[in-house]
């Protein structure tokens, strides 16, 4: 089966911190002005006493039928042969920016200094070969077995791993949600690109929100 790679975001936990933003910068010299991860203050709404709010980290979705790829003239959208996670081939990008314009999630930059586009790629530089499970005692280096926006988040918001594999960070996650009855969401799609991106939200700490 092929692999299914995705971020699991608990905004049960998130607390809008922005450690995910300066790990993912800081990892992938991502340039001034421009963020391939950004964490959106949804709220906070209703009338005092009765006030929720939650964060909502957002970057590229990793869609199962993704319109980046679709409308790419070049090839440079791209999956990877191994992880199966959509990647943009630098080399091969012309700046044209139609995959920016495809993302109905907005998730994708175009980079002024270089003329190309960029985006999250789940650190697939460091990640391409683990299973997104951090405690493996074979794993010769815990700390990239996870894209450092998950190893760093402060209060263990973020999951990472093979959402077709049980055994895989992301999956127990979202497995102990479902059995707890926890609601479990995707950002609104409305080009049927199918987000592969699972946040948890439960009615407890605030309505989920389609806007993002």
């Amino acid at each position: 089966m092929a692999q299914k790679r995705a971020l699991v975001i608990d905004l049960d936990r998130c607390s809008g911190c922005d450690s995910c933003i300066v790990s993912c910068k800081f990892e992938n010299n991502v340039t001034l002005g421009n963020y391939w991860c950004r964490v959106l203050a949804m709220g906070p709404t209703g009338d005092y006493p009765d006030i929720e709010m939650y964060w909502m980290p957002v970057q590229c979705q990793q869609c199962e039928n993704s319109p980046c790829i679709q409308v790419c003239p070049t090839g440079a959208s791209h999956r990877d042969p191994t992880s199966n996670v959509v990647l943009i081939d630098k080399d091969k990008c012309i700046g044209c920016q139609y995959c920016l314009y495809a993302c109905p999630f907005g998730v994708r930059h175009f980079n002024e200094d270089l003329g190309v586009m960029e985006k999250c790629t789940l650190c697939n530089q460091l990640t391409a070969t683990s299973d997104g499970n951090e405690n493996l005692a074979d794993t010769a280096d815990p700390d990239h077995a996870v894209p450092p926006c998950v190893h760093n988040c402060s209060t263990g918001a973020r999951s990472y791993g093979d959402l077709n594999d049980p055994d895989s960070g992301a999956s127990k996650v979202l497995a102990a949600a479902q059995a707890a009855g926890r609601e479990i969401h995707f950002l609104p799609d409305k080009a049927n690109a199918l987000p592969s991106t699972r946040y948890i939200l439960s009615s407890s700490i605030a309505a989920w929100k389609e806007l993002i």
